[in-house]
């Protein structure tokens, strides 16, 4: 029997950093489900990870794929406020919405909400992004092994901004389309415009020969 995306998926960190060559925790549990993907690609999860799914999946655990990167601390992104412009650029890159902010204002990342992906830091085209060590071990902790809740909401949350990603390529087909139709109109329209005044000079050319022929 196919394992449960959905168990598999209830134990990755809900990091979304795509340390694991997928998109998502999602797409990497799908990918564990279908047995195209081993289960020591996580290295937010680490071993913990590997042994809760080697347990769930009735396997032996393996050492984490050092394609995927080592083991590193949890961490937090930061923004400094002294050089953010307010591109913009940060808010699209995070996987799970944790960065506020609007255009030509200061951007802040809502540090409980961050899963420390560092996707953020690579588009920020001042460098003012850093990912820095959570201070206390048991808030470490907590980001590295985050309880069912709160992966269950980071879960929620990327799905809400998969969602939005998908409304904004839609209403930009729909608007391409409008505007296709739009200028096949302008060009339908000139065209008719084009021919009716060609006729129009056609006919009065004829007249003016059967004028000067009833002159004869």
């Amino acid at each position: 029997m196919r394992p449960d995306v959905e168990a598999i998926d209830a134990r990755l960190p809900q990091h979304q950093c795509g340390r694991c060559g997928y998109a998502g925790c999602r797409p990497y549990a799908e990918a564990i489900a279908a047995g195209t993907a081993e289960i020591n690609r996580c290295p937010p999860g680490g071993n913990l990870v590997i042994t809760r799914l080697a347990r769930y999946l009735g396997r032996e655990p393996l050492p984490l794929d050092p394609a995927c990167g080592g083991i590193e601390p949890a961490r937090v992104a930061r923004i400094d406020p002294r050089r953010c412009i307010g591109c913009t650029k940060c808010l699209p890159a995070c996987p799970v919405d944790a960065i506020v902010g609007a255009a030509k204002r200061l951007h802040e990342v809502i540090a409980v909400e961050c899963t420390g992906c560092g996707l953020c830091v690579a588009p920020c085209p001042l460098d003012c992004i850093r990912l820095e060590p959570i201070e206390t071990p048991a808030a470490a902790r907590r980001r590295l092994d985050p309880p069912p809740a709160l992966r269950r909401e980071a879960g929620r949350r990327l799905e809400r901004q998969a969602e939005i990603l998908r409304q904004r390529y839609h209403r930009h087909r729909r608007r391409l389309a409008g505007r296709r139709r739009r200028q096949r109109h302008g060009l339908d329209t000139a065209d008719a415009g084009n021919l009716a005044a060609r006729r129009a000079e056609i006919a009065a050319a004829l007249a003016r020969v059967k004028a000067r022929r009833a002159r004869r």
